[in-house]
This record gives structure tokens, C-alpha cells and sequence, in this order.
């Protein structure tokens, strides 16, 4: 039987909460517009606690993004084409907004204490 793990691609990341909520009070538009789309700026604003929402999301763009760039198929990924929102369950979602192909299948999962937020990403090219 073949193996279809090479495949697959994993990437991590974990962020401090307090450097998002530094960079959001010191560059609020050019930080937020640079990195996230209007969906995910208008669901971090709605939280009670947005940074640590922004950090999630951040740390889940990361490891999206270290998980396609190490297939090698990829060389630059800016990271506001990677949208992270959430699913009508909760759980999140991630849109590869710069790749029109279906071939890419990409799950996140993100959590977090008061100071960090962390993701894992794996990816799968079919």
C-alpha cells in the first residue's frame, strides 16, 4: 500500500497576545489591514477580548503558512490571502483567498492561555 504522507504538511505557531495587543493600540489600521481581511477584522472587534482573537488568528495564519511553504509549491504567501473565520459550529475555517484551485485542504486548530495563542495547520495537496 502507498503512503499519501508526502502529501502532507504540518506547520506551528505560537504568538504573544500582549505584542498583537501592542501592535493593534500602536498601528490599529496599518497592522489590522495588512494582515487580515474585513471578515476577520469584524469578528475580532465584536469579541469581548479582540486581541487575544487577532493573536489566534495570526498564529493560525503562520502555521498555514509554514505548512505551504515547507510543500515547496509555494514561495511567497502573503499572510491577509490566508483568511481564517469560523465555521457556524465554531470550529475554524481556513480560505486560501490567493489559490483559485480546489487541491489544497487545509485544517487549523487554534487555542490559547492569557498570554499566548497557538495554532497548528496541516495541509494536504491532492
Amino acid at each position: 500500500m502507498k503512503s499519501t504522507l508526502h502529501n502532507v504538511f504540518i506547520g506551528t505557531d505560537v504568538v504573544s497576545i500582549q505584542r498583537i495587543a501592542t501592535l493593534l493600540k500602536t498601528y490599529p489600521q496599518r497592522f489590522k489591514h495588512h494582515i487580515f481581511t474585513d471578515r476577520e477584522v469584524s469578528y475580532c472587534k465584536a469579541q469581548a477580548a479582540p486581541a487575544i482573537h487577532y493573536a489566534g488568528r495570526f498564529a493560525a495564519k503562520e502555521a498555514v503558512k509554514k505548512a505551504l511553504l515547507s510543500s515547496e509549491k509555494y514561495v511567497n504567501i502573503p499572510l491577509r490571502e490566508i483568511e481564517v473565520v469560523n465555521r457556524d459550529a465554531g470550529a475554524p475555517q481556513v480560505n486560501l483567498l490567493f489559490s483559485k484551485s480546489s487541491n489544497v485542504v487545509c485544517k487549523v486548530s487554534i487555542s490559547h492561555t492569557d498570554e499566548v495563542a497557538i495554532a497548528f495547520a496541516m495541509i494536504e495537496i491532492i
